[in-house]
């Protein structure tokens, strides 16, 4: 008969990987919302490109699993069943929101869910909260930073083509955008699937498995698989509330939107700060968007965008704490 800690070993393996799919069709939007809606490549094309840029930019660094495995819960009050709670409330919480196309953030939902689980396990002092502060400011700097970057950036586009003829313009800067979009896939897969990478050697490491904190090449692996093939799968719903109801782009427009989110994206993955895609592209075409003029942004969307980001940390926390209220008395030794 296998061992109680083992199975949950497992169920948190399996429960990660399905987060790192789920992650994958939900921020598929984050790599490519902006060259669809431009129509400088088909949907099929673009989430065939982002799936194999994803799965090549999540075996890059570590570094952003460390800081997940590390720096948010005391490893003494790390057992197997708040990792699963944990990433459960991730989970459930992204599915929510995909469902009404809102592009909330997956980094947000396994932070929440992660600091739900140990709340209901051991109370607030197991808490990292020095570690917690690090990664709550970088979540919430990182957008202003993505939209000055954004306003900065299409302003001097703006200036430097200035006496170009607009058809032209729109045609090298579709071919360009591809180039863009490719190097924003990339970039996302480096942030993401570490979550689930730090997630996973968190539990390996709580079961014994491994002797210290250092992720697994078969776990890089798994992750890397599991969110290419989630973002294969694609993710229409927040695809058009991202690409076409924020902000009408044109192709010179997407392509300064990722070109400047893929470089703050990845800038925070070297030296491992686990900031959200999601929040960075989005508040990126609010910047672009504004460079145009402040009608140019639909704020009725930004509202319910801006609602999902404020609710996403609290909300998934609470279904992490009542998931592990829910599977402690089936757990229980």
């Amino acid at each position: 008969m296998l061992d109680t800690t083992l199975i949950l070993l497992i169920l948190v393996i399996s429960a990660a990987l399905i987060f790192d799919y789920v992650n994958g069709f939900h921020d598929t939007a984050n790599a490519i919302a902006t060259c669809v809606s431009t129509r400088a490549l088909s949907v099929k094309s673009a989430i065939f490109m982002s799936a194999f840029l994803n799965f090549a930019g999540a075996m890059v660094s570590t570094k952003v699993a460390g800081t997940i495995g590390k720096g948010i819960v005391d490893k003494d009050n790390v057992t197997q069943l708040v990792v699963l709670a944990g990433v459960m409330g991730a989970i459930i919480w992204d599915i929510i929101t995909w469902y009404y196309g809102l592009p909330s953030s997956s980094s947000h939902a396994i932070i929440g869910g992660l600091v739900g689980s140990v709340l209901a396990h051991a109370g607030a002092n197991a808490l990292q909260w020095a570690g917690l502060k690090k990664i709550v400011l970088a979540l919430v700097i990182s957008p202003v930073i993505g939209t000055i970057i954004g306003f900065i950036f299409m302003l001097t586009i703006m200036w430097m083509f200035r006496n170009a003829s607009p058809g032209p313009l729109n045609t090298g800067f579709r071919r360009l955008q591809v180039v863009s979009a490719a190097f924003m896939a990339f970039s996302h897969g480096t942030a993401d699937a570490q979550k689930s990478m730090g997630v996973i050697t968190m539990a390996l490491l709580s079961y014994g498995a491994i002797p210290s904190f250092e992720v697994p090449m078969w776990v890089k692996l798994a992750c890397a698989v599991s969110m290419g093939l989630g973002t294969a799968a694609g993710g229409w719903r927040i695809i058009k509330t991202i690409g076409r109801d924020f902000v009408k782009l044109a192709p010179v427009h997407g392509f300064c939107v990722e070109t400047a989110s893929a470089g703050v994206i990845l800038g925070a993955a070297s030296v491992g700060m686990p900031v959200s895609t999601t929040h960075i592209i989005t508040s990126t075409i609010l910047g672009v968007g504004l460079s145009k003029r402040i009608t140019a942004v639909n704020w009725k969307v930004a509202q319910r965008i801006l609602i999902a980001w404020i609710l996403t940390i609290p909300a998934s926390a609470l279904v992490a704490f009542i998931s592990y209220q829910l599977l402690l008395p089936i757990f229980r030794k």
